[in-house]
């Protein structure tokens, strides 16, 4: 009686663990091995030819040494907040206006998310023709309008602001649907109640929508930053696998995995992917923390 008092007991946990297993080995395989097996790197020099041979914090000293490593951070630094910020607040202002009751306004949204279940790398290759400074479409709207045409992915100076354009497009849409979601679980008796008290439209988003929207600011904030500090494939399509010109396009990711393929570096390579780990858990933890102060929960 006892022995089946403890099978019963434990058959509802055996059933997950069983569900779980297959999920469990993907993350064993595909995250934690990985991730030890970089670490325990990041304190070799291996060239992915010869043995691993160890050298202590070398490479992370290297870390600030590397003048290429600094610009390419800022690099990073500008594509991120640029694409996050303009893409954020864009997103915000288009999912307010497809929240009315709009005719049409189904198509709208297709309209925008379409770009986000397109192939990155197709889409880049796509734009990449857009941006060509002799046929490209970009460069001839710019006549038809009398403005001045760039050299747009030739140019250092206009490279990566292409690069930035072309995914504030393609991830507008996401952000959009993500907004739209926020919206909807606002409880409408709400903006009934400061239609009564004679709030104005302003005053309603600024003191009902938008503060039981900042869970999903956050949210996106976050997800959205983390995205695009870790782009790759745009760059190494539109730059032709260069990061160029001069490094103008190249981001840390990139720069990674120029260290590992093109200078066959592995031990710097995993060094600096322990340093992307670092910034992006220092922000969200940031970001967590300053988050405290001005999200709502409803």
């Amino acid at each position: 009686m006892k022995s089946t008092f403890t099978f019963n007991k434990l058959r509802e946990p055996l059933t997950a663990y069983a569900f779980l297993f297959p999920s469990l080995i993907g993350l064993v395989v595909f995250i934690l091995y990985p991730l030890v097996t970089s670490f325990y790197l990041s304190f070799q020099r291996w060239d992915m030819l010869s043995d691993a041979r160890f050298i202590g914090l070398r490479n992370y000293q290297k870390l600030f040494d590397d003048t290429d490593l600094h610009k390419i951070l800022g690099n990073t630094a500008v594509y991120t907040i640029s694409v996050v910020l303009i893409t954020l607040v864009l997103a915000l202002l288009l999912a307010l206006l497809l929240n009315q009751q709009l005719r049409g306004r189904i198509i709208f949204r297709t309209t925008f998310f379409l770009p986000v279940v397109m192939s990155l790398t197709a889409v880049s290759a796509v734009w990449l023709w857009i941006y060509d400074p002799e046929f490209g479409l970009a460069n001839w709207l710019l006549k038809l309008a009398g403005l001045p045409t760039s050299k747009w992915m030739n140019s250092p100076q206009s490279a990566l602001t292409a690069i930035i354009v072309m995914m504030i497009w393609q991830t507008l849409g996401y952000n959009i649907i993500i907004f739209l979601a926020g919206l909807t679980n606002i409880r409408r008796d709400l903006y009934e109640a400061a239609s009564l008290d004679g709030a104005g439209t302003w005053a309603t988003v600024w003191n009902i929508t938008m503060p039981l929207l900042s869970p999903t600011l956050v949210f996106l904030i976050i997800t959205s930053t983390i995205q695009a500090f870790r782009v790759f494939d745009p760059i190494f399509v539109m730059s032709g696998g260069l990061g160029g010109p001069a490094n103008s396009t190249a981001t840390v990711v990139f720069y990674l995995y120029r260290q590992a393929f093109y200078n066959l570096d592995a031990g710097y390579a995993s060094a600096i992917a322990f340093l992307v780990v670092a910034i992006a858990m220092a922000f969200t933890a940031l970001q967590l923390y300053l988050s405290r102060r001005w999200v709502t929960y409803e």
